[in-house]
């Protein structure tokens, strides 16, 4: 079998009708801003398509084959193609997973509003995990009930400390209490070292308690670590928590060097708070709000590039598939004989599921980047940079179609299949139901998967 350079330019050609959906729904989505709901139905119908496509030109083939040719009596080359599909639908899968993770820590979760859910709320449950573990080993905080663990974690900061830094001064007017997590605090009054207080304990609740004045100075000892609650805060969680009232109160006719070294019994009941607490916490699954995206945009100086990375790294799959699909309709046409024009060969299910799911994905991502302050014209030239890396991603594609044997490729498809697929479960489908609602999104969904499938009579 001969391949000539047309069909190398077909490739192209056919990467780039899929992809061309990019910065149409990048000019749509800042062009018009549609509704979040209508986004997420398309969204979730493009999904829908994807996932058609991805059972029907992927996987049914090779299946087709494994059972065709057990009739036949003759399955060694089917099976090795069927498991190699199999290895690399995992290897894909795995990989994806890996350079995702990679990819945001570089500022990629950006991308879409699902990604960023995501990323700020792991971020905000493993700070919350901290402060919780910290907050345990007071024996105040334990008497707050489960129901109140989102008001205290959402009250305390983080609050560290150089070694010999001034915490505060003798006389100094108390408007806070420190909960130490990492290091030690230096007590002195008239200038004079009197008491060292050390991790697990806390400073200051007495005159948050009393409203007097600061008996004693403040430093840190070594690195220190805090927590630390403003009083209005303080007050606050006494009004609307009896028990931590009641606890306080007592706390108020109690020396403060009686919170000394802690027996089994207590770590025990650490331990148990700490994972009722745990079990209480939201999950926050809020959007974040523009100045915390800015601000974390900010410290990842190469947030801009990570983004770019992140829609790539979503493409390259899809792309890489193009190519092999298109090789594989152009040697099953080359085997039948007859016509060989563009036409014929075009993998019609894929490149519709691939534009339908392209289009409200860009769209979405350029309507959040456009309200984060990106120029118009930066968003519409990096959906093109990622048209043109999809079109050169087919054309290798279809190189390696060519050049591997035909195990080789099955392998390689499912390795983009895994990918494309773990992709659409972990980007696509969240972002629609985030957008939306899961009713409008399930049916949509539906709906795609059908249309993809329809277009199978084009073949």
């Amino acid at each position: 079998m001969t391949f000539e350079p047309i069909h190398l330019l077909w490739a192209l050609l056919i990467g780039g009708l899929s992809a061309v959906s990019l910065p149409a729904g990048s000019l749509v989505g800042i062009a018009v801003k549609p509704r979040a709901s209508l986004t997420a139905i398309f969204m979730a119908f493009g999904a829908g398509a994807l996932l058609a496509a991805l059972a029907v030109e992927l996987v049914a083939p090779t299946v087709q084959a494994l059972h065709t040719t057990g009739h036949a009596g003759h399955t060694e080359g089917a099976q090795s193609a069927f498991f190699a599909l199999i290895i690399g639908c995992v290897a894909g899968g795995l990989l994806f997973v890996a350079l995702d993770q990679m990819v945001s820590s570089k500022g990629g979760f950006l991308r879409k509003k699902a990604t960023s859910i995501a990323w700020f709320s792991a971020d905000k449950k493993k700070r919350s995990a901290m402060m919780l573990e910290a907050l345990g080993k007071v024996a105040l905080l334990r008497q707050v009930p489960s129901g109140y663990i989102n008001m205290l974690v959402d009250f305390v900061r983080p609050l560290d400390f150089e070694d010999g830094e001034i915490i505060f001064n003798e006389g100094d007017q108390g408007d806070r209490m420190y909960f130490i997590r990492e290091g030690a605090i230096e007590l002195t009054q008239h200038g004079e070292f009197f008491k060292e207080i050390k991790e697990g304990e806390i400073l200051g609740e007495m005159t948050l308690l009393t409203g007097a004045p600061r008996t004693a100075g403040a430093r840190a000892r070594g690195r220190l670590k805090t927590l630390v609650l403003m009083k209005d805060d303080f007050d606050y969680l006494r009004a609307a928590c009896p028990e931590l009232d009641e606890a306080v109160r007592k706390l108020a006719g109690e020396r403060m060097d009686e919170l000394g070294a802690r027996n089994k019994a207590r770590m025990d009941e650490t331990v148990d708070w700490v994972q009722k607490a745990a079990d209480a916490l939201r999950e926050g699954k809020n959007m974040p709000t523009p100045s915390e995206v800015r601000k974390i945009a900010e410290e990842r100086g190469g947030a801009n590039l990570g983004i770019w990375l992140g829609i790539l790294l979503d493409g390259i799959p899809e792309s890489f598939v193009i190519g092999v699909s298109f090789f594989t309709m152009l040697s099953t046409a080359f085997t039948a004989g007859g016509d060989m024009s563009f036409l014929r060969v075009i993998p019609y299910t894929l490149i519709a599921g691939l534009f339908l799911s392209n289009f409200p994905e860009a769209m979405s991502s350029s309507v959040m980047m456009h309200e984060e302050g990106w120029k118009s014209g930066k968003v519409i030239f990096m959906w093109i940079t990622i048209l043109i890396v999809t079109m050169i991603g087919a054309g290798i594609g279809y190189t390696v179609g060519e050049m591997l044997p035909e195990t080789l490729v099955t392998g390689m498809r499912g390795l983009a299949a895994g990918a494309m697929l773990t992709m659409i479960a972990s980007t696509m489908i969240p972002e629609a139901v985030h957008l939306g609602s899961p009713s409008p999104v399930g049916l949509s969904t539906l709906g795609g998967f059908i249309a993809a499938v329809a277009f199978k009579l084009l073949e």
